[in-house]
């Protein structure tokens, strides 16, 4: 019976030949489905269950086609870690270089867009094409720091044999996610590899630190950029009548009239000049700015809480690993909005108990905990501030009148993978996912 588990410590301690060969052994063992001589790290584990359930070929190569270079440049230019790269270089090519490793940089679907580093491991990354434009999500590669820190969303570290695939064993490598500090969305993954010999557990930390200092500088980059709205929107907002609200493109608020301050509102994924209903504002006139949008409300409206008569159905779309979303529609049109992890979680419990939860209920529930309730309200006060015409409190619920819809994975392990919520981990067995 397996009774302890591999940690990355322990590997670092041990003989780098006797720990090579144990993870092979616990490789081998564990897709053998028998019980190996220690179980594999739960990330690990993790990960290698969902390789076998896609079917991939353990044994397959790591071949990928390659982008375009024109459409490399494109990504290239469309994304926010453009703006960064100076910051991630700087953080960890010069200390690849020197150990004998690489850095790399994807795009949110796994596509190498930059690497740096040692010139003599970038010659070898291309035999198992860790090369710019390669594909590196564990549906194309197996079980690697970047796919598998793309299907989690937090930070992972690869080591040898911990790789699905045989062809990247003489590997280590160490991946964090960096995020677009306005929605929280996973802009790419910032990886470290190297030849398995240039393995140190420090790897990790170092690689999830210098990803934070980039979300940082986006950060402040956007702060300023929301400042210069305010200076071009805050006299536009003393001539308006009525309530009004300045936001940037992402919904985050520069300057208001006649409604309570928030720090954001959630918009859709395509906004237009013209009118626009809005679950947490109404019917609103929407009118471009340098930067933002104008929204004026529609005197008409009646408050928000008795938006419920403009939003008939909720879809929870959980299908995808890192891309949950809810989706409201009604008489007055439709809006969808990608979701945080917490917020996912919390919209899922919710949507399994249309009776409603306290909010001691609903810290059981994630957090497993029920004194958290201060951290569930605020929480929630962030969620109905959305969608303030679609749920309910005392106790929280989706409002009897809606139609609630969840759209789970294929198969109920891969819902949710980064949750530890009692309540989403309960739901990945077999016969709660049905």
């Amino acid at each position: 019976m397996k009774n302890t588990q591999l940690d990355m410590a322990r590997l670092a301690a041990m003989d780098a030949v006797q720990a090579t060969r144990l993870l092979h052994r616990v490789r081998d063992e564990t897709l053998a489905g028998r019980t190996p001589p220690i179980a594999p790290r739960a990330v690990i584990d993790a990960s290698w269950q969902r390789m076998a359930r896609l079917g991939l070929d353990p044994d397959r190569g790591t071949s990928s086609v390659l982008l375009h270079r024109d459409e490399l440049e494109h990504r290239r230019r469309s994304t926010l870690l453009a703006e960064v790269m100076q910051t991630l270089s700087g953080g960890l090519a010069g200390i690849a270089d020197t150990s004998r490793q690489i850095m790399v940089v994807t795009d949110e679907h796994g596509r190498v867009l930059w690497r740096q580093g040692n010139p003599a491991v970038m010659r070898r990354a291309n035999d198992i094409c860790l090369e710019e434009g390669a594909a590196w999500t564990e549906h194309t590669t197996g079980t690697n720091a970047v796919g598998t820190a793309l299907a989690m969303g937090r930070a992972v570290q690869v080591h040898s044999a911990e790789h699905y695939v045989h062809a990247l064993h003489n590997w280590t490598c160490a991946a964090a996610p960096v995020h677009d500090p306005r929605d929280q969305r996973v802009l790419g993954i910032l990886d470290v590899s190297g030849p398995a010999s240039s393995f140190h557990p420090a790897m990790l930390p170092l690689v999830a630190s210098v990803a934070q200092l980039a979300e940082a500088e986006m950060r402040e980059r956007h702060r300023r950029s929301v400042e210069r709205l305010r200076s071009v929107a805050a006299p536009i907002l003393c001539r308006v009548g009525g309530r009004a609200v300045a936001v940037d493109t992402h919904g985050w608020t520069a300057a208001v009239t006649g409604l309570a301050p928030v720090d954001r509102i959630a918009l859709p994924k395509s906004v237009r000049a013209g009118r626009m209903w809005l679950p947490s504002l109404g019917q609103c006139a929407v009118e471009p700015l340098p930067g933002g949008w104008l929204l004026r409300v529609e005197e008409e409206n009646a408050p928000a809480e008795s938006g419920a008569d403009a939003a008939s159905r909720v879809v929870l779309d959980l299908s995808r690993a890192r891309r949950a979303s809810v989706s409201v529609s009604g008489a007055a049109g439709s809006w969808q909005q990608e979701l945080s992890p917490r917020h996912a979680e919390l919209l899922y419990v919710l949507a399994l108990h249309r009776g409603g939860r306290t909010a001691a209920e609903l810290a059981d529930d994630v957090f497993g905990d029920r004194s958290k309730t201060v951290t569930v309200r605020a929480e929630m006060s962030r969620v109905r501030r959305n969608l303030a015409g679609v749920l309910a409190h005392r106790p929280y619920r989706f409002r009897e009148e809606v139609a609630v819809e969840v759209l789970r994975p294929e198969h109920p392990g891969d819902l949710l993978p980064h949750s530890v919520a009692p309540a989403v981990r309960a739901a990945r067995t077999p016969a709660a996912g049905q």
